[in-house]
């Protein structure tokens, strides 16, 4: 494939609500520019898209696949992203390098949720959008009823430029709306008909593609009122500043199955939507001066390129996805990391399109490509020129909503289950790893259950390890509810030297959120001064196993006032056991009670679903703290007690049918109920015998 300039090349995300037809649209794109051969299938897993044996075996997109190809004089870089939303972080790095995406929607089903919430990512990026109604092939389909949902519901001000000859299996042509002309199609190449009546069908929609085009500028819109009428190539330039201003989102029908409409996308996509030289100019921040500056998508300008994706592979290592930005990265060069503050070796860079690959001698200014093997770089790195350093705008990912309590299948295996999850965490930023502070698991944390799901199935086919999952641990704690004055003594004679300590100690309950307090009350040298830190060090040693159910012991006041000791055989040892002794005591007598995590949950969701969620929260023995509006969705904050959240993502996706989301983050300890605690403490009695 040879170099383009900015102007021709054309970056573009594919979004839509899973199961639309991206892929296979992809696929037909493929195919019909002459990047492939043959024509792929999802069913048969043979797409250039869907590689990976996972996407393979569900017939989903998990990962936004980089497809490049070459249509009349131009280049487009395909960024195939997944549809379903526990993937979401796929469509997040799309987006971000991507200067205009095109909507797939389903000629059947309309547009769903998956639709909305990409469309909306898409307008908070600034991006013009294209429309396919895909599908149309099949039982039900109907293009102006999807238009028309589009219209209503999801806002988009959507310009039909073709119309179908027909539905289901006599959708076998379309009606060019600008030109006034027919085709057919036959093995996806389109040829020109006489059909009058398909012609009168569309005259209401060229009138419609007349005002949209009148609309974009004022010399435009002079003539459309004096003349009532524009030319074909008006009609073009004037759709063309409505769509990349985001005014009108153009239209086209489409089957990705029986090709008919694709080539009419793919010069949709040429003509319609913007190339990087028509984008803004991007802005970063000079690391060394602190400085805002701005980078042109030109060649001339230094180099900087920003890394929006990185994948794991066994076999090549770490694959790095970057966009150039401005100047040109050439293949064999050293460059500079302008966030990790070093210089990586650039080997060749190429062109993924499926398994296959084309290596490039440079990657110019607005471009994207791979490059193997580099070392310190991660997703949201800048590379540049060493020079002109820059740090661009990273990516910005949603916080995980759910977790996973992991562990190795066979024992020993801990660390290499590890070392797996922190690999594929660092290909997939909206994964997170790590140790449980309280309860000593190791928890996985992603999007969803399927995420989650697909994450250890590619650590046991990558990596070579089996990983067991469960609901992670509640780290519950203990505590006392009254004051209690207990002793604790140890003595123990053996032949010769023996051990002695005794000490009395007030227990005292304090405030949620107070910790642990120890005060030395020791008057007349009851016990020596040297032996009192001992003391403090067993009773808190005693406090990380309480004798309920093994849990810390929070929130107590430990007061030393009295005790005795033994000139001889009294030690450290000796008054450090007295002390857990008394905290052991002080625990019992003190009535003893489990407390549990609460949760801050905020919750956004339609309003609709809003008194469903909020039954939800209720039976979950949360506490509603108030609602507000924002947007178009409602926002319930909430309490909500942490034993019961970790089934509450898939409840409120189903729920809502996907449109509901939440965030949560720690609150404080409440006491647990007595009926729960019982039942706590029995399970970890079971879990000490095991």
């Amino acid at each position: 494939m040879r170099k383009y300039a900015a102007d021709k090349i054309r970056n573009v995300a594919l979004i839509g609500h899973g199961s639309a037809g991206k892929t296979s649209l992809a696929e037909a794109m493929l195919f019909m520019a002459g990047a492939t051969e043959r024509l792929g299938k999802v069913e048969a897993g043979t797409t250039a898209s869907d590689t990976e044996p996972d996407e393979v075996a569900r017939q989903i997109s998990i990962n936004t696949a980089l497809l490049s190809h070459e249509w009349e004089e131009h280049k487009i870089n395909l960024l195939d992203t997944p549809g379903y939303t526990d993937f979401i972080g796929e469509v997040i790095t799309g987006l971000r390098v991507a200067d205009a995406v095109v909507l797939v929607v389903d000629g059947v089903a309309g547009p769903e949720v998956g639709t909305e919430r990409y469309l909306e990512m898409a307008r908070q990026a600034g991006l013009p959008v294209l429309v396919a109604v895909n599908k149309l092939d099949k039982e039900n389909s109907d293009f102006s009823r999807v238009v028309g949902m589009l219209r209503e519901h999801q806002r988009l001000n959507v310009i039909p430029l073709y119309l179908p000859t027909g539905a289901v299996d006599q959708f076998t042509g379309l009606v060019d709306v600008r030109q006034g002309k027919v085709y057919t199609y036959t093995e996806g190449k389109p040829s020109p008909i006489a059909l009058p009546e398909a012609l009168a069908a569309a005259a209401a929609a060229r009138e419609a593609l007349q005002e949209a085009a009148a609309e974009a500028d004022d010399e435009l819109t002079m003539k459309y009122l004096e003349e009532g009428e524009l030319s074909a190539e008006e009609v073009v330039r004037g759709l063309r500043a409505s769509t990349r201003a985001g005014k009108v989102a153009p239209a086209v029908p489409v089957s990705a199955l029986k090709l008919v409409g694709v080539t009419a996308l793919l010069d949709m996509i040429v003509s319609q939507l913007p190339s990087p030289a028509e984008r803004p100019a991007v802005r970063g921040t000079n690391p060394r001066t602190g400085q805002e500056e701005e980078r042109r998508p030109a060649e001339s300008e230094p180099m900087a390129s920003l890394v929006f994706k990185t994948m794991a592979d066994p076999f090549a290592g770490r694959l790095s996805c970057f966009r150039t930005y401005s100047g040109v990265l050439h293949s064999d060069t050293t460059v500079y990391n302008a966030n990790k503050g070093g210089k990586e070796r650039i080997g060749q860079a190429f062109l993924p399109r499926g398994k296959q690959q084309q290596w490039v001698p440079a990657v110019p200014a607005g471009d994207l490509a791979v490059v193997a093997k580099l070392h310190e770089t991660t997703t949201g790195d800048t590379l540049c020129d060493e020079a002109r350093p820059l740090v661009l705008p990273g990516l910005s990912f949603p916080v995980p909503a759910m977790s996973f309590a992991v562990g190795p299948k066979q024992k020993g295996e801990e660390d290499k289950v590890a070392a797996a999850l922190q690999r594929l965490a660092e290909e997939d930023p909206t994964l997170k790893v790590g140790t449980d502070p309280n309860t000593k698991e190791l928890l996985l944390s992603g999007m969803g259950d399927l995420h989650l799901e697909v994450t250890v199935e590619r650590a046991r086919r990558k990596f070579g390890v089996e990983i067991v999952t469960g609901t992670p641990r509640v780290a519950y704690r203990e505590t006392i509810r009254r004051a209690v004055k207990v002793q604790g003594k140890h003595k123990k004679q053996t032949g010769g030297r023996g051990q002695y300590g005794e000490v009395w100690v007030e227990f005292t309950p304090l405030e949620r959120g107070s910790g642990f307090e120890f005060e030395d009350k020791v008057v007349g040298g009851a016990v020596p001064r040297n032996y009192i830190p001992a003391v403090e060090k067993g009773i808190r040693e005693g406090m990380e196993r309480g004798p309920l159910a093994g849990y810390p012991v929070v929130e107590v006041r430990a007061s030393l006032y009295d005790g005795s000791y033994h000139s001889v055989d009294s030690s450290d040892m000796a008054f450090k056991i007295a002390g857990a002794l008394a905290l052991q005591k002080g625990m019992q007598e003190g009535q003893p009670m489990l407390l549990e995590p609460i949760m801050n949950v905020e919750v956004q969701v339609p309003e609709a679903n809003m008194g469903d969620v909020i039954g939800l929260i209720n039976s979950r023995r949360g506490r509603i703290l108030g609602m507000e509006a924002v947007g178009s969705m409602q926002v319930v904050r909430a309490q909500v007690p942490q034993s019961e959240m970790f089934a509450f993502p898939t409840e409120l996706r189903s729920m809502t049918q996907g449109r509901g989301s939440y965030s949560m983050s720690y609150a404080h300890y409440e006491e647990l109920p007595e009926h729960l605690a019982q039942a706590v403490v029995a399970e970890a009695k079971e879990r000490q015998e095991k």
